[in-house]
């Protein structure tokens, strides 16, 4: 009897002693042994992640483990760089504190992305849809049954290629859409096509997006309603969007912040700072285990930020540039921003790191769009060629 309480009891201190061997791994301490005694010291934790995976983790130059990992640290600042054969490297300086779990999530660029054609018969003047599915364009080299206007729907799933993603909403026998200027409704479902034949005296069509118009509606006459309604209903959709957030934050984003786009997510806003100011701090005491990267809270007028609302972290990104409707803007993830300028496609960490440029050939400034899982990118080129017109391409990302 004795015995079989012994036993008992044996198992359930040894239970108990694995349980709380598991909670303080857990919580990053780590066991050593020196001089023939249990050593306990705290660390905390790293998780590294990379897309794609497999890719090799370097911590302060030596090669320690793989993505899809963690690792025990002692607390300190470590530089870990995140390395795949034929991608371009991730690095980053990490804070690493006791028992608090940090991230190192490395989206990794090849080094030769693949280049896909979407069109074959001559693209002009691309635009992209406000929910950055879309893109309606005009085709003015075929016959008058061909040209016209088109919407390419990148959440289409083509069979064979991506060619046959394209719809063409109008033609050339009413009017000379291929010649119009396109512009999107605030939801998506209209475009207005403006096309000014005759100088000073231009016609404007509302087009149904979804459907081939075979008698577009002429709304020259309503022009100023309609526009002046789609612009109240983006100023409302704005409006709701700062309605929600701290009073303070909600002051300094209307006086002190250029809206240049909200990422996906809407967790975090793109910027160019329209006055120079000093961001409060807004959650007290700060989040634990967030980004380490350096913040600036003294924004100075004209750089460009990245404000992260979930996390009240302020990063500048860009010194001083001039910004334009499609050379910054952000990937589908809200971690990545894409910056176009003297003939590149850069993209980096939403907090300014990891700057590499993914593309450096030939394509039409300003028409550079991000496909909505982020795995591509759309350009506008002729592959430097002079004698062909324009098509769309997509750049692999992944």
């Amino acid at each position: 009897m004795k015995k079989q309480i012994l036993i008992t009891a044996s198992i359930m201190f040894f239970l108990l002693a694995a349980s709380i061997a598991v909670i303080l791994y857990g919580k990053g301490y780590k066991f050593g042994f020196d001089k023939g005694q249990v050593q306990l010291s705290q660390t905390g934790m790293l998780v590294a992640t990379s897309s794609p995976d497999g890719a090799q983790v370097f911590i302060n130059g030596h090669l320690t483990t793989a993505t899809d990992n963690t690792i025990n640290l002692p607390p300190g600042e470590y530089t870990v760089a995140i390395v795949k054969e034929g991608y371009f490297p991730w690095k980053k300086k990490i804070k690493i504190q006791k028992e608090v779990v940090a991230k190192a999530e490395a989206l990794l660029f090849p080094i030769a992305p693949k280049l896909e054609s979407i069109t074959s018969i001559g693209v002009e003047d691309p635009t992209l849809d406000p929910s950055g599915t879309r893109i309606a364009y005009t085709v003015a080299s075929q016959s008058a049954t061909k040209n016209g206007v088109y919407v390419l729907d990148m959440t289409s799933r083509p069979i064979l290629t991506l060619q046959s993603a394209s719809t063409q909403i109008v033609d050339d026998t009413t009017d000379y859409f291929s010649k119009a200027r396109l512009s999107w409704s605030p939801d998506g479902t209209e475009l207005l096509a403006t096309i000014s034949a005759t100088p000073g005296n231009p016609t404007t069509y509302l087009l149904q997006a979804n459907q081939f118009n075979s008698t577009p509606q002429d709304i020259t006459a309503t022009l100023d309603t309609t526009t002046s309604l789609w612009k109240r209903q983006i100023q409302e959709k704005e409006k709701s969007r700062i309605s929600t957030l701290n009073n303070r934050l909600k002051k300094i984003i209307t006086q002190d912040f250029n809206i240049l786009q909200w990422s996906p997510d809407e967790t975090k806003i793109l910027y160019q700072a329209s006055r120079s100011a000093s961001i409060p701090i807004i959650i007290n005491p700060p989040l634990i285990g967030v980004d380490s990267t350096p913040q600036q809270r003294t924004i100075q007028k004209g750089n460009i930020y990245v404000y992260d609302m979930k996390e009240d972290k302020n990063f500048k990104i860009l010194n001083n540039v001039t910004t334009t409707k499609n050379n910054l803007m952000w990937l589908s993830d809200s971690k990545h921003i894409i910056y176009v300028e003297k003939g590149k496609i850069n993209i980096m960490d939403y907090d300014g790191i990891n700057m590499t440029t993914v593309y450096a050939g030939p394509f039409i400034d300003h028409y550079v769009f991000p496909w909505p899982d982020g795995s591509k990118i759309v350009i506008l080129t002729n592959l430097g060629n002079a004698n062909t017109s324009p098509n769309l391409y997509t750049i692999g990302l992944k």
